[in-house]
């Protein structure tokens, strides 16, 4: 087989396999606006001896209960406040460990990484069979 259909191919099959990814990433955040509560979180600094980098939001879920939200390493780039700083929150009624921060960078990161993902395959694959 040649070489150069296999590679048009593989970057084919794995631009189309990107893109569902890219596509269910805003439509989870629009099903978490339509169907979720929003409420406001609060920026606190992690413990002295965790070594990750970052902060985490505080939020209270529709019980009063206080739950942490986690950002991950990426949180200061995709809108996470700063100690004390103020920002909303979405999490599904049932499921309040499973809350994102409702801000556009947050919410469309994912899908941004995928169709970045699924262009690069198709743009690759397209070079390599021309």
């Amino acid at each position: 087989m040649n070489a150069q259909v296999v590679l048009l191919a593989l970057g084919t099959g794995l631009g189309l396999g990107s893109l569902p990814a890219a596509i269910r990433a805003p439509a989870t955040a629009a099903a978490r606006w339509a169907r979720g509560r929003r409420v406001t979180g609060r920026g606190t600094a992690r413990a002295a001896t965790d070594p990750r980098r970052g902060g985490l939001v505080l939020f209270s879920d529709h019980l009063g209960r206080d739950v942490v939200l986690d950002p991950g390493p990426l949180g200061p780039i995709c809108g996470m406040p700063p100690v004390g700083g103020s920002v909303p929150v979405v999490y599904a009624r049932d499921r309040p460990t499973g809350a994102r921060l409702w801000t556009s960078r947050h919410l469309l990161a994912p899908s941004f990484g995928w169709f970045l993902s699924a262009t690069l395959a198709f743009g690759t694959g397209v070079v390599t069979a021309g």
